[in-house]
């Protein structure tokens, strides 16, 4: 593990943070009463989660390109799935922006604005061999995810409610 600035760290964050600021004014209109459910232990988690990847990414220049091998292909990957988050995000401004609409599936991933970073900054940090990244990520994804599939849970429970159906196939 090599100490310094990472600017791929730094690239990281802010397409991470950009939709996120940009979500701050088209929040779905039930998102704060799902909010105010949130367990507390993985918000606490999420929370801790989110300092130290944001710090790690910055600190850490084991997460800038190096020479071109097989192992490269973390790189590419980790890229790729935080060029998908962007997509998601593009999809949900552009639609009627309902907590339906926050929690569909994207190219597969369930609760994609959750898990597509997630995995990405996972990813990131095995490309970088970084213990730490890992170790990071993993706080932040029980606590990240955890939260999202609860919202994502209760929007499908009222959604149920609202259609009159009861099964998990209707």
């Amino acid at each position: 593990m090599r100490f310094g600035f990472s600017y791929v760290g730094f690239i990281y964050l802010l397409l991470l943070m950009i939709p996120n600021l940009i979500w701050t004014k088209n929040k779905p209109e039930d998102y704060e009463r799902c909010a105010k459910n949130e367990n507390g232990l993985l918000l606490f988690l999420e929370r801790i989660g989110e300092v130290l990847v944001s710090v790690i990414v910055l600190v850490f220049r084991d997460f800038d390109p190096h020479a071109w091998t097989l192992w490269s292909l973390w790189l590419a990957a980790s890229f790729l799935l935080m060029i998908l988050y962007e997509l998601y995000w593009y999809r949900y401004f552009r639609s009627g922006k309902t907590m339906c609409d926050q929690y569909r599936c994207f190219c597969g991933f369930p609760v994609a604005g959750a898990t597509l970073p997630v995995l990405a900054f996972f990813f990131l940090g095995i490309y970088g061999l970084n213990v730490w990244l890992i170790l990071a990520v993993v706080v932040l994804g029980i606590g990240h995810i955890g939260i999202h599939l609860e919202h994502e849970k209760e929007v499908r429970g009222v959604n149920r409610k609202a259609s009159g159906k009861t099964g998990l196939r209707d």
